[in-house]
């Protein structure tokens, strides 16, 4: 691993959106492939097909296998047998079904170890369904199938700007059955041991947002603050966990509050992603975190409005990479500190003169 660069698997999305044209800009720039080796799941023919139609300089190689790929190049990898008809701006069943397809070859070369971390393009969640991925989106798939039961936490993130998801792809009107104290926590949990190892905070400060109005105003507008979110707080206060709240999300955004604290804790999607994407949309990421596997994605969808137009912008998609790579960085020099911890320390008196001692390990 130290003798080569960061492989990044990257799944096409849908062929019908802007997936191509982001993946092919973002390594139009030679300094990216002297950052890492993409390594993209997908279809070489739809890939050249992007990029005449939109004339994006970026040239790439096609191989059978994740086992042939070579650095300093754009290394494409076969995943689809049958002709894809293309047909931009327009969702497809036949779409999905490439997308799928990519996104299950990509996982399969994960458990191999042939790369190791995954950037995945935007897919249309309603024509990737199909007897094989009946979940909401990427992040519910790639837990279930790569998780190792562990549970996923969607944090959307520019900079030191981190919001999280108590609830994610959930209708509105189930939102308050399923905000429990227990599941407070454990993403609460996740979202703290995600920024000490991923993003390297040793003692994160945590926003954490009310569900209703005015925070409830005191039981007013609602109870779930106090008999659900504040409890689920001091539990974690007396684990150790900084957490603060719950704030009211309008007044928490609009006063800039969010930028004295390393993550934000939010109830439901719309809560921390309308912000979020109103402040950050264009360098937005989409980090998967609590999982062994390394995922992002850009903080956009498949963007049917301008595909083809050959005007998306790669900000979000480059940047995702950017995230990706930290993060593989900061957990491999976690488990390196981890493995070779200090060691202990401790005064011993003798004589009125104070005397540093250091453990040893004493040899066989």
């Amino acid at each position: 691993m130290k003798n080569r660069k960061i492989r990044v698997g990257i799944t096409h999305g849908d062929i019908n959106g802007v997936g191509y044209e982001v993946i092919l800009k973002t390594f139009s720039d030679p300094t990216m492939l002297e950052l890492c080796t993409p390594v993209v799941y997908g279809s070489p023919k739809v890939a050249a097909y992007h990029r005449k139609a939109m004339e994006i300089q970026t040239s790439f190689s096609i191989v059978n296998s994740a086992e042939e790929v070579q650095d300093g190049r754009v290394n494409v990898v076969n995943c689809i047998e049958e002709e894809l008809k293309v047909e931009l701006t327009k969702p497809t069943p036949e779409a999905g079904k490439a997308a799928l397809a990519a996104l299950e070859r990509a996982l399969a070369d994960y458990r191999e170890g042939l790369f190791d971390v995954l950037v995945t393009a935007p897919i249309n969640k309603h024509t990737i369904q199909s007897d094989a991925f009946h979940f909401p989106g990427h992040t519910e798939y790639i837990e279930e199938r790569v998780g190792g039961g562990q549970k996923a936490l969607m944090i959307l993130l520019k900079g030191d700007f981190r919001v999280a998801l108590v609830t994610g792809h959930v209708p509105v009107r189930d939102i308050a059955g399923e905000l429990t104290k227990e599941l407070i926590m454990e993403k609460m949990e996740i979202f703290h041991r995600s920024l000490k190892k991923d993003f390297g905070i040793d003692n994160p400060r945590i926003a954490v947002f009310s569900l209703n109005p005015h925070a409830g105003d005191n039981g007013l507008l609602g109870t779930e603050e106090q008999e659900v979110i504040i409890p689920a707080m001091k539990e974690m206060i007396a684990r150790g966990v900084q957490c603060f709240g719950p704030y009211p999300a309008d007044g928490f955004m609009g006063s800039g509050n969010y930028t004295h604290f390393d993550g934000i804790l939010a109830m439901y999607h719309d809560q921390g992603l309308a912000p979020f994407k109103a402040l950050a949309m264009d360098e937005g990421v989409n980090f998967t975190a609590g999982l062994p596997i390394v995922r992002t994605s850009p903080a956009h969808g498949t963007a049917y409005d301008i595909a083809g137009k050959g005007i998306a912008s790669e900000d979000s998609f480059r940047q995702a990479v950017y995230v990706a790579m930290d993060v593989f960085r900061n957990r491999a020099w976690e488990r390196e500190i981890s493995a070779r911890p200090l060691r202990k320390q401790y005064y011993e008196k003798r004589d009125d003169s104070d005397k540093l001692k250091l453990d040893s390990i004493e040899e066989e």
